[in-house]
């Protein structure tokens, strides 16, 4: 429903109308870099214009003021003369065409001749709708360094045309980038990528759509109690589970079912399995960590990723006790990004203080991410106490 004159623009609207518009001059023969900015352009335009005039088709104004958008273009440059010249007469406005290019769009912005950086800007301007400065803003760098990323992800791709299937689980990886990426700058990069990955399910039937989305809405649910109020991290088991939202953990849960269900298990459903046991449980001591340490074991076979075993020696230590967890870690490279600190809890609950205090400092020292390391540093404070008060 279009707001009425004067009510603020529905940029939620906007923005998932985005793929389909720039879908539609691709498929009428625009080139995709051309045909982008075009769409950025009639965005713009409808900023403007929305609030005191809504279209009662938003797609088909966004689509024929971007085609409009697209032909001044062309017109105007030179170099592209030979193909304006096979562009067929400016459809006047009217209902947009029924087809619908979307996934092959995320196929499109999720090429495997981007590299992951660039991959991510291009899915949130051409598929998300952002604009350069918000994702600029999301991800802490200056707007000319993304103006320039993203310039050169739309010349790579220009030439890809869409009547190739894509593969789905570049796209879903690239989709978890942005949603890990949390909140940053002025954009809700984890909403944004629930949003367009519930977009995604709606244009293809595949489980591990559904896996990826069920993950995202478990994690997110706990997102309210991951930090205490002076900013500092909360670690799972010590979260108040009353501030988790439960609306989105049943719908993840429901989600999940459905897809494990098909009997086509994912790496996503695996670990959408995973944080399902933990949202399940009504304290930290009641989950069920012998059926964690069997999806971990699933999802070990599936993707082979050392950092999955890492964090199996956890749960195996959860479930079997710490010596049980430090055996399953002697197994792995101790250069793993936080083996150190898996290394620590297990000594720490072991009753080891001095190697646990010693690991937790190395893990400190270690942590790229700020709340990460005055976390660990907070943790290596706290074994040193209890040192000193056993001797």
């Amino acid at each position: 429903m279009a707001a009425a004159p004067g009510d603020p623009m529905d940029e939620t609207l906007v923005r998932s109308l985005t793929p389909s518009v720039l879908s539609v001059l691709v498929r009428r023969g625009a080139d995709f870099a051309a045909a982008e900015d075009a769409v950025q352009d009639a965005l713009v335009e409808a900023v403007r214009r929305w609030p005191d005039d809504p279209p009662k088709d938003p797609k088909g104004w966004l689509v024929t003021v971007a085609w409009r958008r697209f032909l001044d273009a062309a017109r105007a440059d030179t170099a592209r003369r030979r193909r304006e010249d096979r562009v067929e007469e400016e459809p006047g406005p009217g209902p947009a065409p029924d087809v619908d290019d979307t996934l092959q769009l995320y196929f499109l912005c999720a090429h495997p001749s981007l590299s992951p950086s660039s991959a991510v800007a291009l899915t949130l301007r051409a598929v998300g709708g952002l604009t350069t400065r918000q994702i600029a803003r999301a991800y802490l760098v200056p707007e000319a360094t993304m103006a320039q990323r993203i310039s050169r992800a739309k010349r790579t791709v220009s030439g890809v045309r869409f009547d190739r299937p894509g593969d789905v689980g570049t796209v879903l990886r690239v989709l978890y980038l942005v949603f890990n990426e949390g909140y940053s700058g002025d954009v809700d990069l984890a909403a944004e990528a629930i949003r367009l990955t519930r977009q995604l399910a709606a244009s293809v039937d595949h489980p591990e759509v559904a896996g990826l989305l069920a993950l995202m809405l478990l994690h997110h649910a706990r997102r309210a109690a991951r930090t205490a109020p002076d900013g500092s991290l909360v670690p799972l088991a010590e979260q108040d589970r009353g501030r988790w939202d439960t609306a989105a953990i049943a719908e993840g849960v429901r989600i999940l079912r459905a897809a494990l269900a098909r009997d086509r298990l994912g790496e996503f459903q695996a670990q959408a399995a995973i944080a399902a046991l933990h949202a399940d449980a009504p304290t930290a001591a009641e989950t069920d960590w012998v059926q964690i340490v069997e999806w971990y074991d699933e999802l070990a076979r599936l993707t082979g990723n050392p950092v999955v075993r890492l964090n199996r020696a956890v749960a195996v230590g959860e479930a079997d006790g710490p010596r049980a967890g430090l055996a399953a870690l002697a197994a792995l490279d101790d250069t793993l990004p936080r083996y150190a600190a898996v290394a620590a809890y297990l000594h720490e609950r072991d009753g080891d203080l001095d190697t646990a205090a010693r690991l937790y400092a190395e893990a400190a020292h270690k942590a790229s991410d700020l709340a990460e390391r005055d976390h660990l540093t907070r943790r290596a404070a706290r074994v040193n106490s209890r040192r000193r008060e056993v001797r």
